[in-house]
C-alpha cells in the first residue's frame, strides 16, 4: 500500500486553518478581546424568506408518499435547471439543458473537473490565487504554471502566446484580489484558448456582485468561449447557501477535443461518483430565481455591498492602495508602512482585534498584501473599519 506522494508537494496546513488557528491563540490568550473577523468569505445574512419557505415545503414532500424523492438525477431536477436557463438568458446567454449541472458547490467542481482531464496537462493558474486551483492539481501530479497578477497589471495577467497551457483557471471578480476582467480582456482569453487547443474553468462565484456593465457575468457571453469553457459557478455567496450548499456547472455540449466530449464525460463522471444534490435544497435554490426571491437577494446583496464601501472608504481615508470594493466583495489592500503579509496580520490582531486574511497565503505576489470581506455584517463591518483606522492613524 502507497500513500498518495503529491500530497508532499502542498502545504500541510489550509491557509484558512492557518488562519482560524492563530486566531484561536490570540482569543484564549486574550479572552477579555472581542475579537471582529474580515478574513474568511463567509456570509452572515440568514437565507431568504422565500427560500426558507421553499425549504418548508421540499421538507413536507418528503412526508408524503405522492411527493416522496430518492434518487434524484445527477445532472440536477429539471425544475431548477430550467431556472438556472433562464437567468442565464436573462444575460444573454442561451444554454441548452444538457449543458446544466446542479452541484453541491463551485469548490467541489473546480476539483472533481479534473478528472475528465488527463495528468500530462500543464495547468495555468494567476498568482495571486484561490488555493483550491493549485491543491487540487498538485494533489493529483499536475504541472502548475503561474501567470503573474501584480499591481503593475491591475492584477489581470493577460495571456501570454509563449507560454503553452492545456488548462487555464480564471476567477472574475476575483478571489482574493477584487479585480473583474472586461469583456474586451477576458476575450483576449478566450481567443488564446482556442488557439491553444486549452480549456478555461471559468470561475464565477462573484458574478452577483457586478454592476458594471463591461465586465461580463459569464464567460459564455464571450464568442468563442463555448469551444474552450466550463463555467463553474455557486449560491454560497449569491443567497448564503454557505452551510446550505448548492451550486451549477456549465459544460458546453460542443467543447469537444481529439474525439473526446466534455459534457458526455462530465455526466459520465457525476453518474459514477455523484448521487446529486439533495431535493429539499434544489427546491431552496429555484425559489432564489423567482421573482420574489431575485428582490429578496437583492438587498441582502445591497447590504454587503454597502459593507465594501464601507471598507473601501476607509482604505481611501488611510491613503491606502487597493483593489476591489466595488464589483467584489473583496477588499485587496496594499499593506502599509512596509509589513509584510502575516507581520499585518498579527499586527491587526493584536492592535485593533481584526481578522484579515494575509495575501502571502494566496501565492508570492500576494505577499505585501491583504485581504478584507465585506461579508460580515454591518455592524462588525463599521466597528473594524474604525478600530483600523484608529490603530493605522496612529
Amino acid at each position: 500500500m502507497k500513500f498518495n506522494y503529491n500530497f508532499k508537494n502542498i502545504k500541510e496546513s489550509y491557509l484558512f486553518a492557518e488562519v482560524a488557528n492563530r486566531t484561536e491563540t490570540y482569543r484564549k490568550a486574550n479572552p477579555d478581546k472581542k475579537i471582529l473577523k474580515l478574513g474568511i468569505g463567509d456570509v452572515t445574512l440568514p437565507l431568504a424568506p422565500s427560500v426558507i419557505e421553499a425549504l418548508h415545503g421540499a421538507v413536507d414532500d418528503m412526508s408524503r408518499q405522492q411527493t416522496f424523492k430518492g434518487y434524484g438525477p445527477y445532472e440536477g431536477y429539471d425544475f431548477l435547471r430550467e431556472s438556472i436557463r433562464e437567468y442565464y438568458r436573462s444575460n444573454g446567454v442561451e444554454l441548452a439543458m444538457e449543458e446544466i449541472f446542479v452541484s453541491d458547490g463551485a469548490k467541489s467542481d473546480l476539483g472533481n473537473i479534473l478528472d475528465i482531464f488527463a495528468k500530462e496537462n500543464t495547468v495555468l493558474v494567476p498568482d495571486p490565487v484561490y488555493p483550491v486551483y493549485v491543491d487540487t492539481n498538485e494533489m493529483a501530479g499536475r504541472k502548475v504554471i503561474y501567470a503573474d497578477a501584480t499591481d503593475e497589471n491591475g492584477f489581470l495577467p493577460a495571456p501570454d502566446y509563449k507560454i503553452d497551457a492545456d488548462v487555464i483557471y480564471i476567477c472574475s471578480p476575483n478571489n482574493p484580489t477584487g479585480a473583474a476582467y472586461t469583456k474586451a480582456q477576458l476575450k483576449e482569453w478566450v481567443d488564446y484558448a482556442n488557439a491553444k487547443g486549452a480549456v478555461i474553468l471559468y470561475d464565477a462565484a462573484y458574478e452577483c456582485f457586478i454592476t458594471d456593465e463591461n465586465l461580463a457575468r459569464s464567460v459564455f457571453q464571450i464568442d468563442g468561449a463555448e469551444t474552450c469553457a466550463i463555467e463553474f459557478c455557486s449560491f454560497s455567496k449569491t443567497a448564503g447557501f454557505t452551510g446550505t450548499r448548492c451550486g451549477y456547472t456549465i459544460v458546453p455540449k460542443c467543447l469537444e477535443h481529439e474525439g473526446f466530449n466534455a459534457n458526455k464525460m462530465w455526466l459520465r463522471r457525476q453518474a459514477t461518483k455523484f448521487n446529486g444534490v439533495p431535493y429539499i435544497v434544489q427546491k431552496g435554490a429555484a425559489a432564489v430565481f423567482s421573482e420574489r426571491g431575485q428582490s429578496e437577494i437583492r438587498k441582502n446583496l445591497a447590504y454587503y455591498k454597502r459593507n465594501a464601501e464601507l471598507i473601501a472608504n476607509s482604505m481611501d481615508t488611510l491613503g491606502i492602495r487597493y483593489t476591489g470594493g466595488k464589483n467584489s466583495p473583496y477588499i485587496w489592500l496594499k499593506c502599509p508602512d512596509g509589513f509584510k503579509s502575516w507581520e499585518f496580520f498579527d499586527y491587526l490582531l493584536s492592535g485593533a482585534q481584526v481578522v484579515g486574511t494575509p495575501g502571502a497565503g494566496f501565492g508570492r505576489n500576494g505577499e505585501g498584501f491583504f485581504r478584507l470581506t465585506a461579508f460580515g455584517s454591518e455592524e462588525t463591518t463599521r466597528e473594524a473599519v474604525f478600530r483600523i483606522e484608529n490603530l493605522l492613524k496612529k
